[in-house]
């Protein structure tokens, strides 16, 4: 199997790399350029190495450089916006600042014939965020790419097959970055395109086994999309080995505890399904604050894991559904942290285990989902919305009550129901009980109940989000069914806020 080197620098697309070689069929991983030697990166065999962006200056020493010797391997190399700098800088040509004259955005590219640019007009559109660029090549570089204010937008050395832009091709703001990678990945690095789901699915099941043996597999399995896939791939691997406890808190949407199970009855597993509601709910009583209601809950959730774990005795194996941008947001290589994830941070210390293993900690979530598919998992549970961990606890506004929940449960599925039935565009979307009652009328006579509100949004990354333009109709029909079919219902209002400044979630 082919794969392709992204060394990172600390650019913001290091995963998007990765997706857009992935997505043209060929394996593609992200490493920090602290985290990998020379020696290991010739030991590995790769078929190319993509050079990301980065914030630095190649002239500054505290930026992150890598062993020149990199380009005399004779693997093609690609670099791109910091990473075509310090290609130059490598080898021998110089970088400067463009001072007050830089390019951010949309620029207009003009092209010279290049392998790297087959199939690509003479001038297309590339999106540039730079303000250093290379205004003296290496010898043995030709210029193949210009802009107004870019001298060198675009170099080559074809002996070699080095490769710099300044540009980030990633990005589908660049009208031929697409085409731009398929020309680097097969006419200059000789990809197959051979990297499937469905290959990589048999050789990881394959992999398991071998690792495993006769040993046993413990996984928490909360019912998302990543953990159900990573059950769903050990059970393929391991059958009766495997046991999987599924803690229903009683805050999940309605009938999913119960289509989880399901899901896992046609594999010969232990399969521990934990009904703790009445456990969670006497824990959150009294409960309004946010960011409390999150921590009481994930306490419990660890000390209900525990009190099932115990009774199971030791096992070899404790199985986590940690998923690449997962490992990448956590701190790898030269990118900022984003974000620490339970997942792969510290170990819990009351399971008595010998390892742990993370069987999908190389794929991103659309690969996951993917998977999921090719091990016959039903749809309702490989196209799940994102769902926080919390569960409903933080769509229900102050206090938790098994009413509230109720209430809830049933206007988030009609809403749901309903925009699953119009196929209106967006990407995910649910209800809110919130804290305000309001009067209404029903029947001549007065009421006084709960305002529901409708949340839809669109999205690429759930970085930002934009309010789902739903139409006018499907929210009336909405609203129609939740008063007349929800007790305890009011009044309905559509949330039209973006993010930012508000999150997707209301709490």
């Amino acid at each position: 199997m082919d794969k392709i080197l992204v060394l990172d620098f600390g650019g913001q697309y290091n995963q998007l790399i990765a997706r857009r070689v992935r997505e043209q069929n060929v394996f593609a991983e992200v490493r920090g350029y602290n985290k990998i030697t020379l020696e290991e990166i010739r030991a590995e065999g790769y078929s190319g190495i993509i050079f990301t962006g980065g914030p630095n200056s190649v002239y500054d020493d505290s930026s992150p450089h890598f062993d020149p010797a990199i380009l005399k391997l004779g693997v093609p190399v690609l670099g791109i916006c910091y990473g075509h700098q310090l290609m130059a800088w490598m080898a021998g040509g110089n970088i400067c600042s463009a001072g007050n004259i830089s390019e951010y955005g949309k620029v207009e590219l003009k092209a010279s014939p290049s392998p790297l640019f087959k199939d690509i007009p003479k001038e297309s559109v590339c999106w540039m965020s730079h303000t250093d660029y290379v205004n003296k090549t290496p010898e043995g570089f030709d210029i193949i790419a210009v802009t107004d204010n870019c001298p060198c937008a675009a170099m080559s050395c074809e002996a070699q097959r080095l490769y710099g832009v300044q540009f980030h091709p990633e990005v589908t703001h660049t009208e031929f970055g697409k085409q731009l990678l398929h020309n680097f990945l097969f006419d200059i690095c000789g990809c197959a395109g051979d990297w499937s789901m469905g290959n990589y699915c048999k050789t990881a099941i394959a992999s398991l086994r071998d690792k495993i043996g006769a040993g046993k597999v413990l996984l928490a399995l909360s019912g998302g999309v990543d953990s159900s896939v990573c059950a769903a791939l050990l059970a393929e691997a391991v059958g009766s080995q495997l046991t999987c406890v599924f803690v229903d808190h009683g805050l999940m949407r309605k009938n999913e505890g119960d289509e989880v199970e399901a899901a896992f009855s046609k594999w010969d597993i232990n399969f521990v399904r934990i009904n703790a509601a009445d456990r969670f709910l006497a824990k959150l009583k009294g409960v309004e604050e946010p960011e409390r209601k999150r921590k009481t809950i994930g306490e419990e959730f660890i000390r209900v894991f525990e009190d099932e774990s115990k009774q199971l005795g030791s096992v070899d194996y404790l199985a986590q559904g940690t998923i690449y941008p997962d490992v990448i947001e956590s701190g790898l290589g030269a990118s900022a942290v984003i974000k620490s994830h339970h997942n792969v941070g510290g170990l819990p210390d009351f399971v008595d285990f010998k390892e742990i293993i993370e069987p999908l900690r190389l794929l991103f979530k659309d690969e996951v989902r993917q998977l999921g598919r090719e091990l016959g998992l039903p749809e309702y549970l490989v196209s799940r919305q994102p769902f926080p961990g919390p569960g409903l606890a933080i769509r229900v506004l102050g206090e938790i009550t098994r009413e509230k929940l109720d209430i809830l449960r049933e206007a988030d599925a009609i809403f749901r129901e309903e925009l699953d039935k119009s196929n209106a565009a967006a990407s995910q979307y649910f209800a809110v009980l919130t804290n305000a009652r309001s009067v209404g009328v029903m029947g001549d006579a007065r009421t006084y109940g709960y305002t529901v509100a409708l949340r839809a949004v669109t999205t690429d990354d759930f970085m930002t989000a934009d309010w789902a333009r739903i139409p006018y109709e499907v929210l009336e029909k909405a609203s129609s069914r939740i008063t007349n079919e929800v007790r305890s219902v009011s009044r309905i209002v559509y949330d039209i806020t973006s993010k930012p400044p508000a999150t997707v979630e209301w709490e």
